[in-house]
């Protein structure tokens, strides 16, 4: 499992402008000059603008835009399928837009697969074949492909179809032959550019139920490419939103609801139903307005500190870091009957928990430890910013 504060992916002053001399084009947008503009003065098109921002392990990092924002230029940006005019990439500390051909071939397969839209599936190859073909072009030995082909199918629920050709699949079938074949290299980073656009609508939330379900077992670091903003709230740890080849805002799915940069990133995620897509866990606040306390037998030091900081309540946790209860400043005792809400579970759920609870509801993790409170106020205000709008 790689540590998420760990950062895998480093982007300074990234840009591709799509021209011989790329130098006019930088000098007119270091000049204030938009896409626009310089495709009017100069006819040339500009891909990707000063982009800075860093990949954490084990995140998925969602890159998102309108088309033409310069989002799928991006990630093939990242693995070198489109040479960059200016700007750094590092890859664990290492500068991937200063190595040789043969260097940057030995660092992708090592590190790196991509999933496109479309599925590439070869048709006169079964679905083991089809899920081992990056190994062998690698020169992966026969036996050494096929099983880890086997393994990888197995992860993304098709090991039964292994024999199967693509024609005998469905849609949704065959994308997951496609996250087979990228999963088949045990990668690292995943690329996976509009991934799942092409299939139906109950197909592509299926195909997201299984991503997210991979990344709990094995926390690969993900970057994501979408369009669909409903998608992007669903899977992100992060989003990056990208308009005319500028990044306009990077922040969790929480944060762009409650802060919009401006009035494009506004009007992306205006339809969205914020309770159905944000997490307790998105919400949930463990900083200086949430009191945690340390198990102890005696309650007086704790009731002593909820008083020297005018709060009602107090979180406690064990040694662990486990969440074992709320203390109530007024009773003295523990509020009872107030079960913690899991970090997974979604805001729509929680709407009538969290209003009826005496305190900002504790949200836990998986494991019981604890992640922070959630309350009335931080529900309602992002509700208010992130739900459909009208008018």
């Amino acid at each position: 499992m790689e540590a998420r504060s760990t950062v895998r992916l480093e982007v300074r002053n990234l840009c591709k402008i799509f021209a011989d001399d790329p130098r006019p084009a930088l000098a007119l947008l270091k000049a204030g000059a938009d896409k626009a503009e310089v495709l009017r003065r100069l006819n040339v098109n500009v891909g990707v603008v000063d982009a800075s921002f860093d990949i954490r392990a084990g995140e998925i990092f969602v890159i998102m835009g309108l088309s033409g924002s310069g989002k799928s230029t991006m990630i093939r940006l990242l693995n070198r399928l489109i040479e960059p005019s200016g700007g750094d990439i590092r890859l664990d500390g290492r500068n991937l837009t200063a190595l040789s051909k043969g260097e940057l071939v030995e660092v992708l397969r090592r590190d790196m697969s991509m999933v496109f839209q479309s599925f590439a599936l070869l048709p006169n190859r079964n679905a083991l074949d089809n899920a081992a073909f990056g190994l062998e072009i690698a020169g992966v030995g026969k036996a050494e492909r096929r099983a880890a082909a086997l393994r990888a199918l197995d992860k993304v629920g098709l090991s039964a179809y292994a024999d199967r050709f693509p024609r005998e699949l469905s849609g949704g079938m065959q994308q997951r032959v496609g996250l087979a074949r990228a999963l088949a290299k045990n990668p690292t980073i995943m690329l996976m550019d509009e991934a799942f656009s092409a299939l139906d609508p109950l197909i592509r939330a299926d195909m997201q139920d299984e991503l997210l379900r991979l990344q709990r077992e094995q926390a690969r670091t993900i970057v994501f490419i979408s369009h669909d903003a409903e998608e992007a709230m669903r899977i992100a740890d992060r989003i990056a939103v990208m308009e005319d080849g500028r990044i306009v805002q990077i922040g969790t799915p929480a944060e762009i609801i409650r802060s919009p940069a401006d009035e494009y990133v506004r009007a992306f995620f205006r339809g969205v139903d914020a309770s159905r897509l944000l997490r307790a866990r998105d919400l949930a606040r463990c900083d200086d307005r949430v009191v945690l306390l340390d198990e102890e037998a005696d309650p007086a030091p704790a009731l002593r500190r909820l008083a020297e900081r005018g709060v009602g309540y107090g979180y406690i946790r064990g040694h662990d870091g486990r969440f074992l209860g709320v203390l109530s400043r007024e009773s003295g005792t523990l509020v009872s009957g107030l079960e913690p809400a899991r970090g997974d579970d979604s805001l729509h759920g929680l709407l009538r928990r969290v209003a009826s609870a005496p305190c900002p509801l504790p949200v836990v993790d998986g494991d019981g430890r604890f992640l922070g409170a959630l309350s009335r106020a931080a529900l309602l205000e992002t509700l208010d910013r992130g739900g459909p709008r009208h008018g």
